[in-house]
């Protein structure tokens, strides 16, 4: 007698279209938050169907930080949701703290979020007697007794070989697809503002339909950029142009400013992460773009004031939320990143 079909734990996971995961248990899993941004954290709980881990970080009068655990994490798998934005060091103290903490409570494993993962750029030596500080950080974060780092869209990927610990670099990319899918756009082109990010550029040309352009991208200094020549087709075009994050908004403004001299239409910029250091605001205010999308990896607050009318703000919440969920329940955290056809979704 033939046997029925099972089904597979993918089949399960996207029954019907839609990816499925048992509901998560209040008191199984645990979601903290440190102070860098607690507003994800708070959406993260809420896509989970769970309340927010009990817990503060308190500061001393000399500057010092203390963390309060309020309830029993022994034997449980706990998340703390810390993206090591500005400011970085303050944010990197309080992630450490908050992994010893946990573990000195006894829970049975501490998940490091880190929806943005500052100190990635330098992970290499460029020239002597520089440091490596990536793989400081990534040490530090082992150090401190983090059983396992989640993070998205790494500047550099190879960052994850830093660490001797499961590391699962997430992508934006299905947030920024289902945007770029709502701009209903013909005649569009991606654009890559530099070399390294002609990958990035071709997941979503082949995922989306349209050519790819390149821009030549010479650094002046560490602000200042400038934008020699574009590789390919533009004039008359949509361009989406794609980055994983504008920090002083240099390379897109000297982007914007090229691409306009070779006539394009419409200039559709997105980013996962929205650093904004300074200038970053006064370049993007006087910049000729149409509209610009982020992540909240970072919280922007009113930071973006200036250009808060042609600013989206996209969510990873339910993306996070996601991945946290299926790493609990020990399952599959690629087949978040592939669409119907099984092609993938990032780089």
């Amino acid at each position: 007698m033939t046997q029925p079909k099972t089904q597979t734990d993918e089949q399960r996971l996207k029954l019907d279209g839609k990816k499925t995961m048992p509901k998560a248990d209040a008191d199984k899993l645990k979601v903290f938050t440190g102070r860098a941004n607690p507003l994800l954290a708070q959406k993260i709980c809420d896509s989970l169907g769970i309340p927010l881990g009990r817990g503060a970080t308190e500061l001393f009068p000399d500057g010092e930080l203390i963390v309060k655990v309020d309830e029993d994490v022994r034997g449980r798998d706990c998340y703390i949701i810390q993206p090591t934005s500005h400011p970085i060091n303050a944010h990197l103290m309080e992630l450490f703290i908050w992994i010893d903490c946990l573990k000195r409570a006894s829970a049975s494993r501490v998940t490091a979020v880190i929806p943005y993962f500052g100190y990635a750029r330098q992970d290499r030596k460029d020239e002597g007697r520089t440091p490596i500080t990536a793989k400081l950080v990534a040490n530090l974060i082992e150090r401190a007794g983090a059983d396992r780092v989640v993070s998205v869209d790494l500047h550099a990927a190879q960052v994850q070989g830093f660490f001797d610990i499961p590391v699962d670099h997430l992508s934006a990319s299905p947030v920024l697809i289902k945007w770029f899918k709502s701009l209903k756009l013909s005649n569009r082109v991606f654009v890559s503002p530099d070399v390294g990010n002609v990958k990035r550029a071709q997941v979503y040309a082949n995922l989306l339909g349209g050519e790819i352009c390149i821009i030549d991208k010479r650094r002046k200094s560490g602000k200042d950029i400038e934008a020699k020549h574009i590789i390919g087709d533009v004039e008359g075009k949509n361009v989406l142009m794609v980055d994983d994050m504008i920090t002083t908004a240099g390379t897109m403004t000297e982007a914007c400013k090229l691409l306009r001299k070779n006539g394009v239409k419409d200039i559709y910029i997105s980013a996962t992460h929205a650093v904004f250091a300074p200038p970053a605001m006064e370049r993007l205010n006087s910049c000729e773009f149409t509209k610009i999308a982020v992540t909240d990896t970072i919280p922007i607050g009113t930071r973006a004031e200036p250009i808060k009318d042609r600013l989206v703000v996209l969510s990873v919440a339910e993306l996070l939320g996601e991945a946290i969920n299926r790493i609990h329940n020990n399952a599959s955290v690629s087949a978040l990143f592939k669409d119907d056809s099984g092609r993938a979704l990032s780089e």
